[in-house]
């Protein structure tokens, strides 16, 4: 059990040194973001499956880097940055309707305290939690992400 929780610590500590050194408003910061949310909610996604076993402690560290990610994450978004060539996923929608997509980052980072706050008790707990995120997730790339073809 020590050792879950000392790998939780490192973890934790590790998602906050990324977001600092990510946080420049550059292609590269919004791909690493991304990223980190996406390897949270694939962890998640390995307890409501099975394929991992639930842990409280990794859930919540799951549940914190997406909250404090998808938080920063509109930052990363500033006027001028709109017409970066490397950005061909963002839409420009983002900058045209900027309160929108910052609207849609802090529902996802509402929806991550709010599963923090009542913390899923099982694999089940998780998947459901994962429903909600997903949706989340899913109506800001609809609107603000542009699809490779």
């Amino acid at each position: 059990m020590r050792m879950k929780s000392i790998v939780a610590a490192v973890l934790v500590a590790g998602m906050g040194v990324t977001t600092v050194f990510a946080a420049d408003g550059t292609h590269d910061a919004r791909v690493a973001m991304m990223k980190k949310i996406g390897g949270a909610t694939g962890a998640l996604a390995g307890v409501a499956k099975g394929e991992k076993p639930y842990d409280a402690e990794a859930v919540k560290a799951a549940l914190a880097t997406i909250s404090e990610t998808a938080k920063a994450f509109p930052d990363q978004f500033k006027a001028g940055t709109e017409n970066a060539s490397a950005d061909s996923e963002a839409s420009p929608k983002i900058w045209e309707n900027m309160d929108d997509f910052k609207a849609r980052a802090a529902k996802l980072g509402s929806d991550a305290d709010m599963l923090l706050a009542q913390l899923p008790a099982d694999a089940a707990g998780v998947g459901a939690g994962l429903k909600t995120l997903g949706a989340s997730c899913s109506g800001c790339h609809q609107n603000y992400r542009v699809k490779k073809e």
